[in-house]
């Protein structure tokens, strides 16, 4: 599996904004991946000093209903991180083709994030990543799995430490 550190970097190369974008339900175990990357990495983020370049947005699972706050973020790149079916081993962190997200099961959104990434695509050309982490189980109610919360922990450190550098602190700021 190629790193996601690497993969990241190709996809973000030439970032001026970054937005990420998580998406999942906390009520249904491995669902809250995408969810609990982005409050991880919230954690890691703020022990440095904020920049503006840089925002999350909490989708969870209605994702579409942060189109008018990423669209006024105005991102030159997006990074959409949610729990992804594709038949993988639990926990598996993956990239997926935003070409090809189609053929991926987002089961909990209100509406198919094929079509939402391809209206964020059209209304403010930015490019974008998609991380998809396999779910053990999606139980309502159930606890998150191991694997995947490895999986989560892994995946908030490798984005930190891409943003950083394709984000750099511009010298002189504080």
């Amino acid at each position: 599996m190629p790193d996601l550190q690497k993969i990241l970097q190709k996809n973000l190369s030439g970032a001026t904004r970054v937005a990420l974008l998580a998406v999942g339900s906390d009520l249904r175990s491995d669902d809250a991946a995408g969810l609990m990357v982005a409050t991880r990495l919230q954690e890691l983020r703020k022990r440095r000093s904020r920049t503006s370049r840089f925002r999350v947005f909490i989708g969870e699972t209605a994702p579409e209903n942060q189109t008018g706050a990423i669209r006024k973020f105005g991102p030159s790149h997006l990074i959409v991180v949610d729990s992804a079916d594709a038949g993988k081993q639990a926990g598996t962190v993956f990239a997926i083709d935003p070409e090809e997200v189609g053929g991926i099961s987002f089961s909990t959104h209100q509406l198919p994030l094929s079509l939402m990434i391809e209206y964020l695509r059209e209304t403010i050309t930015c490019s974008v990543a998609i991380i998809g982490i396999q779910p053990k189980g999606l139980a309502f109610g159930g606890p998150v799995s191991k694997e995947v919360s490895r999986a989560v922990d892994r995946v908030a450190a490798d984005l930190d430490a891409v943003l950083k550098k394709v984000l750099p602190r511009k010298t002189g700021a504080r």
